[in-house]
């Protein structure tokens, strides 16, 4: 697929980057763009060469959420509509991914784009960067998984309060009350994100989806039930040629090298 105007794509050790590329609507999504996103989540699924996945904006936002100017006019599609042909997919596609996926938040993450965030593996942030659950201001409920994510982050009244408030959280707060893993400075961030993921990147990939499908079904699941999951998959990843090395790495005592097989 070629770059999309509103979906930037690069890729470099074993890292995939998909940027939102709409600053002067301070990348808010459009009916392009959530197809564009679509379809290189499912290619990033499909190429063995991808280990893992950065979400990130450029200018002065992450997402500010739905382009409200996408819903006026004679011809606008229901908003429940957009939720369920443009944002579900999204979300699912991005819980599914068998590798691990980061949003990089370098900015504004409001609405639906804060939940697009939170519905990554990790979320880092820029010092300077905010998170708005902006859904209450126009009357609506939050969508895209936001009611789902953000009381598992940071526990119920928290989340009833930011989202029938509609508050600006900074960074610092978010990674304080467990909202994202971790705030790196403005000046350093592009650099710092790098380094994480290029670190996910050269990691036993199938270990990592292994843990990743595991951490998201416990939540529907019972002591009993978790234990026999985390069984299952704990022999799935000793058969992989990355668990072999990683064994023969430590008897040897030199660093490993995974390939993700």
């Amino acid at each position: 697929m070629p770059n999309s105007p509103a979906l930037l794509y690069s890729f470099a050790d074993g890292v995939a980057t998909l940027t939102f590329n709409r600053p002067d609507v301070f990348n808010s999504v459009n009916k392009p763009l959530a197809l564009a996103l679509q379809q290189r989540l499912r290619e990033c699924q499909a190429d063995a060469s991808v280990r893992a996945v950065v979400l990130t904006g450029t200018g002065r936002a992450f997402c500010a959420g739905q382009d409200l100017a996408e819903l006026t006019g004679p011809d606008r599609p229901e908003l429940a509509d957009i939720i369920e042909r443009h944002y579900n997919p999204i979300i699912l596609l991005i819980r599914e991914l068998d590798k691990p996926v980061i949003a990089a938040v370098n900015g504004v993450a409001a609405g639906a784009g804060a939940n697009l965030a939170l519905a990554c593996d990790l979320v880092v942030a820029k010092e300077s960067a905010a998170f708005i659950q902006a859904f209450s201001k126009i009357g609506l409920v939050p969508d895209s998984g936001g009611t789902y994510f953000l009381p598992r982050l940071v526990g119920l009244q928290r989340a009833s309060a930011l989202m029938l408030t509609g508050d600006k959280v900074g960074a610092a707060e978010a990674q304080q009350m467990g909202m994202i893993y971790n705030v790196f400075a403005d000046d350093t961030f592009d650099h710092e994100v790098a380094v994480l993921a290029r670190k996910l990147a050269a990691m036993p990939t199938k270990g990592l989806a292994y843990t990743k499908q595991l951490l998201s079904s416990s939540f529907g699941h019972d002591v009993a039930q978790q234990l026999r999951a985390e069984g299952d998959y704990q022999l799935r990843a000793s058969h992989t040629a990355d668990y072999h090395e990683g064994v023969a790495a430590f008897l040897q005592k030199r660093q490993p090298t995974f390939t993700g097989n």
